[in-house]
């Protein structure tokens, strides 16, 4: 979604309403993660000022993304609120560069990167399938436990000694003469 600066001159009075939906694939090249994407349903409304514009927007999609325990996909839904602004003024009259606006060099202004920053934020760190817990048993050179797995392993297996040190063990047995 780009807009020029004159374009949006017109919403000056009223706002940019928007209800559009929005195909971001290029997000997929930036997370590796990600699958698929569904196109993403943008609505809320921009206000246009003298130098900046405020976009205050709802983000719905559904991300792929892989199960952390099956591999398999995973259906994510996401629903965003958020409020972005882009500011044109002149760079030597930028107060503050780590302000959370979006300069805008030029006379366009471009929301897909916004949005697809937006996107990457959401991605959770691990995404299980719903019905998976205890599925996976092990494979070839490894195995699944889960924790009240090890902890009856634990209470049910017998101490081991270490044959290394099976002479010590009898060092401590002997009496003294």
């Amino acid at each position: 979604m780009k807009w020029s600066i004159h374009q949006l001159s017109k919403y000056r009075q009223s706002g940019m309403p928007i209800d559009a939906h929005v195909q971001l694939d290029e997000v997929k090249d930036r997370n590796q993660e990600i699958r698929e994407i569904s196109p993403v349903h943008l609505k809320g409304l921009c206000t246009f000022g003298a130098s900046q514009l405020t976009c205050q927007l709802t983000m719905t999609a559904t991300l792929t993304l892989p199960c952390a325990r099956t591999w398999e996909d995973v259906e994510y839904p996401i629903e965003v609120e958020v409020v972005e602004v882009f500011s044109w003024i002149d760079p030597e009259k930028r107060v503050d560069e780590f302000a959370d606006i979006h300069w805008v060099d030029g006379d366009v202004i471009d929301l897909q990167p916004v949005l697809e920053e937006i996107i990457l934020l959401e991605i959770p760190m691990q995404v299980f399938k719903p019905d998976t817990e205890g599925q996976m048993q092990g494979g070839k050179s490894w195995s699944y436990l889960t924790e009240e797995d090890v902890a009856r392993q634990a209470e049910e297996d017998e101490p081991k000694l270490d044959p290394r040190l099976a002479a010590l063990a009898k060092y401590f047995d002997q009496t003294d003469e």
